[in-house]
Protein backbone atom coordinates (compact mmCIF):
# COMPACT_ATOMS: atom_id res chain seq x y z
CA UNK A 1 0.00 0.00 0.00
CA UNK A 2 1.52 3.41 -0.93
CA UNK A 3 1.37 6.05 1.32
CA UNK A 4 -0.31 8.85 0.87
CA UNK A 5 2.07 11.61 -0.58
CA UNK A 6 0.85 15.12 0.75
CA UNK A 7 3.37 18.39 -0.58
CA UNK A 8 4.64 21.20 1.38
CA UNK A 9 5.00 24.06 -0.30
CA UNK A 10 8.23 25.28 0.85
CA UNK A 11 12.07 24.99 -0.41
CA UNK A 12 12.87 25.22 3.17
CA UNK A 13 14.18 21.96 4.45
CA UNK A 14 14.23 22.94 8.01
CA UNK A 15 10.61 23.64 7.99
CA UNK A 16 10.14 20.68 6.04
CA UNK A 17 11.98 18.71 9.09
CA UNK A 18 9.94 20.37 11.30
CA UNK A 19 6.36 19.53 9.64
CA UNK A 20 7.53 16.20 9.55
CA UNK A 21 7.72 16.34 12.95
CA UNK A 22 4.62 17.23 14.22
CA UNK A 23 2.34 15.27 11.93
CA UNK A 24 4.71 12.01 12.83
CA UNK A 25 3.52 13.25 16.83
CA UNK A 26 0.57 13.18 15.30
CA UNK A 27 0.26 9.70 14.21
CA UNK A 28 -0.06 10.21 10.66
CA UNK A 29 2.44 8.32 8.38
CA UNK A 30 2.49 10.36 5.00
CA UNK A 31 4.92 10.69 2.10
CA UNK A 32 6.08 14.43 2.74
CA UNK A 33 8.03 16.29 0.02
CA UNK A 34 9.04 19.68 -0.54
CA UNK A 35 8.40 21.92 -3.36
CA UNK A 36 11.94 20.98 -4.88
CA UNK A 37 10.45 17.78 -5.84
CA UNK A 38 8.50 19.86 -8.23
CA UNK A 39 11.45 21.79 -9.55
CA UNK A 40 9.26 22.82 -12.68
CA UNK A 41 6.51 24.66 -10.90
CA UNK A 42 7.39 27.98 -10.33
CA UNK A 43 7.42 29.55 -6.86
CA UNK A 44 3.60 31.83 -6.24
CA UNK A 45 3.68 34.76 -5.61
CA UNK A 46 2.48 35.78 -1.80
CA UNK A 47 0.16 38.76 -3.14
CA UNK A 48 -2.33 38.42 0.15
CA UNK A 49 -2.79 40.76 2.32
CA UNK A 50 -2.59 38.24 5.48
CA UNK A 51 -0.80 35.22 6.49
CA UNK A 52 -4.01 33.25 5.91
CA UNK A 53 -4.33 34.45 2.24
CA UNK A 54 -0.47 33.56 1.69
CA UNK A 55 -0.86 30.11 2.53
CA UNK A 56 -4.13 29.37 0.66
CA UNK A 57 -2.64 30.89 -2.42
CA UNK A 58 0.60 29.04 -2.08
CA UNK A 59 -1.60 25.47 -0.84
CA UNK A 60 -4.04 25.93 -4.28
CA UNK A 61 -1.38 26.79 -6.64
CA UNK A 62 0.68 23.60 -5.55
CA UNK A 63 -2.02 21.38 -5.49
CA UNK A 64 -4.09 22.31 -8.94
CA UNK A 65 -0.03 22.10 -10.46
CA UNK A 66 1.06 18.81 -9.10
CA UNK A 67 -2.56 17.10 -8.43
CA UNK A 68 -1.99 16.42 -4.80
CA UNK A 69 -2.91 17.63 -1.80
CA UNK A 70 -0.60 20.37 -0.62
CA UNK A 71 -0.07 22.31 2.51
CA UNK A 72 1.47 25.45 3.20
CA UNK A 73 2.11 28.18 5.68
CA UNK A 74 2.68 32.21 6.17
CA UNK A 75 4.45 33.54 9.05
CA UNK A 76 6.25 36.62 10.60
CA UNK A 77 7.02 39.08 13.36
CA UNK A 78 4.50 41.11 14.55
CA UNK A 79 5.56 43.69 17.07
CA UNK A 80 3.29 45.62 19.16
CA UNK A 81 4.87 49.27 18.68
CA UNK A 82 5.21 48.94 14.77
CA UNK A 83 1.27 48.74 14.60
CA UNK A 84 1.92 44.60 13.79
CA UNK A 85 4.97 45.14 11.55
CA UNK A 86 6.61 43.59 9.62
CA UNK A 87 3.56 40.76 9.76
CA UNK A 88 3.42 39.81 6.04
CA UNK A 89 6.70 40.98 5.03
CA UNK A 90 8.58 40.00 7.98
CA UNK A 91 10.90 37.55 5.03
CA UNK A 92 11.56 40.88 3.03
CA UNK A 93 11.58 44.00 5.36
CA UNK A 94 14.60 45.32 4.97
CA UNK A 95 13.97 44.34 1.14
CA UNK A 96 15.29 41.48 -0.14
CA UNK A 97 13.60 38.04 0.64
CA UNK A 98 15.48 36.14 2.78
CA UNK A 99 17.87 37.96 3.86
CA UNK A 100 17.47 37.23 7.86
CA UNK A 101 20.50 39.06 8.50
CA UNK A 102 19.46 42.09 6.95
CA UNK A 103 15.97 41.92 8.37
CA UNK A 104 17.29 41.46 11.75
CA UNK A 105 19.64 44.42 11.54
CA UNK A 106 16.98 47.21 10.31
CA UNK A 107 14.28 45.93 12.72
CA UNK A 108 16.51 46.35 15.80
CA UNK A 109 17.70 49.33 14.33
CA UNK A 110 13.97 50.80 14.05
CA UNK A 111 13.55 49.89 18.02
CA UNK A 112 16.66 51.08 19.12
CA UNK A 113 15.06 53.75 21.41
CA UNK A 114 12.35 51.19 22.15
CA UNK A 115 12.54 50.43 26.29
CA UNK A 116 11.50 47.34 27.23
CA UNK A 117 8.50 47.75 28.19
CA UNK A 118 7.20 48.49 24.73
CA UNK A 119 9.18 45.45 23.33
CA UNK A 120 6.12 43.30 22.98
CA UNK A 121 5.64 41.12 19.93
CA UNK A 122 4.68 37.79 18.43
CA UNK A 123 5.32 35.31 15.84
CA UNK A 124 2.12 34.42 13.68
CA UNK A 125 1.29 31.28 11.28
CA UNK A 126 -1.27 30.84 9.17
CA UNK A 127 -1.37 26.91 7.93
CA UNK A 128 -3.58 25.66 4.97
CA UNK A 129 -4.44 22.43 3.31
CA UNK A 130 -5.47 22.64 -0.07
CA UNK A 131 -7.30 19.48 -2.00
CA UNK A 132 -7.04 18.99 -5.67
CA UNK A 133 -10.79 19.42 -6.35
CA UNK A 134 -10.73 23.12 -4.00
CA UNK A 135 -11.28 21.89 -1.06
CA UNK A 136 -9.50 24.29 1.70
CA UNK A 137 -8.86 24.83 5.31
CA UNK A 138 -6.50 27.02 7.38
CA UNK A 139 -5.75 27.27 11.23
CA UNK A 140 -3.33 30.03 12.77
CA UNK A 141 -1.11 29.72 15.48
CA UNK A 142 1.04 32.20 17.75
CA UNK A 143 3.88 32.58 19.93
CA UNK A 144 4.01 35.53 22.59
CA UNK A 145 7.16 37.39 23.51
CA UNK A 146 9.37 40.05 23.69
CA UNK A 147 12.02 41.00 21.65
CA UNK A 148 15.48 40.97 22.52
CA UNK A 149 18.13 44.16 21.70
CA UNK A 150 20.87 41.74 20.33
CA UNK A 151 20.50 38.91 18.31
CA UNK A 152 21.46 35.85 21.24
CA UNK A 153 21.21 31.66 19.47
CA UNK A 154 22.54 30.04 16.91
CA UNK A 155 19.48 27.55 16.28
CA UNK A 156 16.48 28.47 14.16
CA UNK A 157 15.83 31.19 11.37
CA UNK A 158 14.74 34.27 10.91
CA UNK A 159 13.96 36.84 13.66
CA UNK A 160 14.51 33.65 16.46
CA UNK A 161 17.36 35.49 17.49
CA UNK A 162 15.76 38.30 18.95
CA UNK A 163 12.63 36.82 20.26
CA UNK A 164 12.09 35.88 23.32
CA UNK A 165 8.97 33.83 24.24
CA UNK A 166 6.48 34.49 27.25
CA UNK A 167 7.40 32.51 30.55
CA UNK A 168 10.81 31.79 28.83
CA UNK A 169 14.31 33.30 29.49
CA UNK A 170 15.93 32.47 26.40
CA UNK A 171 15.39 32.95 22.90
CA UNK A 172 13.71 31.10 20.01
CA UNK A 173 17.46 30.32 18.69
CA UNK A 174 18.62 29.19 21.91
CA UNK A 175 15.81 26.68 21.88
CA UNK A 176 16.30 23.09 20.71
CA UNK A 177 14.40 22.05 17.58
CA UNK A 178 12.14 20.13 19.85
CA UNK A 179 11.47 22.75 22.28
CA UNK A 180 10.95 25.44 20.06
CA UNK A 181 8.08 23.05 17.77
CA UNK A 182 6.20 22.70 21.21
CA UNK A 183 5.87 26.07 21.81
CA UNK A 184 5.72 27.55 18.48
CA UNK A 185 3.30 29.28 16.19
CA UNK A 186 4.24 26.99 13.09
CA UNK A 187 4.40 24.33 16.06
CA UNK A 188 0.42 25.43 17.24
CA UNK A 189 -0.63 25.79 13.73
CA UNK A 190 0.36 22.94 11.91
CA UNK A 191 -0.54 20.61 14.95
CA UNK A 192 -3.76 22.25 14.38
CA UNK A 193 -4.18 20.92 10.97
CA UNK A 194 -2.97 17.56 11.64
CA UNK A 195 -6.56 16.51 12.66
CA UNK A 196 -7.51 18.33 9.55
CA UNK A 197 -5.42 16.44 7.06
CA UNK A 198 -6.39 13.13 8.67
CA UNK A 199 -10.16 14.35 8.23
CA UNK A 200 -9.86 14.96 4.97
CA UNK A 201 -6.94 12.50 3.86
CA UNK A 202 -7.73 9.60 5.71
Amino acid sequence: MTRQRLILATRNAGKITELHAILADAGLDLDLVGADAYPEIPDVKETGVSFAENALLKAHALAQATGLPAVADDSGLCVDVLGGAPGIFSARWAGTHGDDKANLDLLLAQLGDIADEHRAAHFACAAALALPDGTERVVEGRMEGTLRHEPTGTNGFGYDPILQPAGHDVTCAELTPAEKNAISHRGKAFRSLAPVVRELLG
